[in-house]
């Protein structure tokens, strides 16, 4: 057997990056496995709010950042008095690996295909016939991830995504603007023939007459196809007369958004979408990894130095500072939110979110980037109930689907 190395992380997208690279900080020797060349390019893009970006210090990161930022809902336009960026994702990724290869991290390419556990060691088997071991294993490859035990669910929801950036005829939206969610231009209501629940634009001007232009499913059982999101955005650009001119690169994006929560007494430790750590009502995973990634690696480095720690223990203290009791409780409550907002009707939907966006912003930013405490997340939810119109407290109070075991889950918990 192959002496056993701190820490063995499974994966080479954002997730994995993040936290190899604040263990690699720490001094605690880590070692990375994945089946494609970690300096492979990603594919995807990366929103994050500017207030998280500032805070996180890591703003030099940024592409693009815009100051004149709204949602269409109604009209006037929702302003949202934040400023939103994109991560240059290949700066991003060279930030994260120039951390890594500083401290030597080794890189073994391959496919995990069978996991052993010890009390001190876990070992995995890959494809290629490597046999690698580790007093903790970390498994950082998405929601699809391999090892990683949960209940299972049938109501699994999916927001669906289909993105190009390119040149238009004319200006898609106005010079410099961010555009978070574009149902009033965009609605369904223009498609009769459309069975499927409202969609809406992401829009971002890139400058030089270059755009981002997004449609998005924002959570749906039955996952809108990327067919019909880009026959979507296609009828959206003829309605206001604008031909495209030159597609440089097209984005497909899939992903659940209520996984149910990993056991939290398993041997392998999840992070990012292995560990159910997207947002349940707004799908937003990047701000949560950087954040987390600090404190789960402190964690692990803290207990690494402790002689009698095993390996169950290791995991267990892991786990604890992923998916605290306020956490979980949390998370409950945003997936109790998805559930109703697959469940409004359009108008419903549209006058929630119009009412949303109108809260304090440390509320809706907070809820957002999963940042309040319970007891501020309640606090949010009462006040925007207070504030919404009756059809949408209508639509809160009438419990439908998994709505009345998510609710009885957190009374309970809240009770203890």
């Amino acid at each position: 057997m192959n002496v056993p190395t701190d820490v063995l992380v499974i994966g080479a997208g954002p997730a994995a990056f993040a936290i190899s690279s604040e263990l690699c900080k720490r001094g605690v020797t880590v070692q990375g496995l994945a089946s494609t060349d970690p300096t492979r390019p990603w594919n995807n893009t990366y929103g994050i709010w500017g207030f998280e970006v500032d805070k996180l210090r890591l703003s030099h990161l940024l592409s693009h950042r815009w100051s004149n930022c709204n949602s269409h809902f109604r009209i006037p336009a929702t302003k949202h008095r934040a400023d939103y960026g994109l991560f240059d994702k290949h700066l991003l990724q060279s930030h994260w690996l120039s951390l890594i290869d500083s401290a030597n991290m080794v890189w073994h390419q391959g496919t995990a295909v069978s996991l052993e556990h010890f009390e001190n060691y876990s070992s995995v088997n890959t494809k290629e016939g490597f046999h690698l071991s580790a007093r903790l294993i970390i498994e950082a490859t998405g929601h699809q991830s391999r090892f990683i035990s949960r209940p299972i669910s049938k109501n699994i929801a999916y927001q669906t995504a289909y993105g190009m950036v390119g040149r238009f005829s004319k200006s898609p939206i106005n010079p410099g603007q961010f555009t978070l969610m574009d149902y009033y231009n965009s609605g369904s209501r223009f498609d009769s023939d459309d069975n499927y629940p409202p969609t809406f634009l992401y829009e971002m001007d890139f400058g030089e007459g270059i755009y981002f232009l997004e449609e998005t499913s924002l959570a749906f059982t039955n996952p809108v196809t990327y067919d019909v999101l880009q026959r979507k955005l296609q009828t959206k650009l003829n309605r206001k007369e604008i031909s495209i001119l030159e597609v440089y690169h097209e984005e497909f994006c899939a992903f659940p958004m209520n996984l149910p929560l990993p056991y939290l007494n398993q041997q392998v430790v999840g992070f990012g979408a292995a560990a159910s750590m997207v947002h349940p009502a707004s799908g937003y995973t990047i701000g949560n990894i950087l954040r987390s990634a600090p404190l789960l690696a402190q964690s692990i480095s803290d207990n690494l130095m402790k002689s009698n720690c095993s390996s169950s223990q290791l995991a267990c203290e892991a786990w604890t500072t992923l998916w605290s009791q306020n956490s979980i409780q949390c998370h409950r409550i945003f997936q109790f939110g998805l559930e109703k907002l697959m469940r409004f009707s359009e108008p419903q939907l549209l006058d929630f979110f119009d009412t949303f966006f109108s809260l304090p912003l440390p509320q809706w930013s907070g809820f957002l980037t999963n940042t309040l405490t319970i007891g501020q997340l309640s606090g949010a939810m009462i006040n925007l109930f207070l504030k919404a119109p009756w059809s949408v407290r209508k639509g809160l109070m009438e419990f439908r689907g998994q709505e009345t075991e998510l609710m009885l889950k957190i009374l309970l918990n809240s009770m203890k």
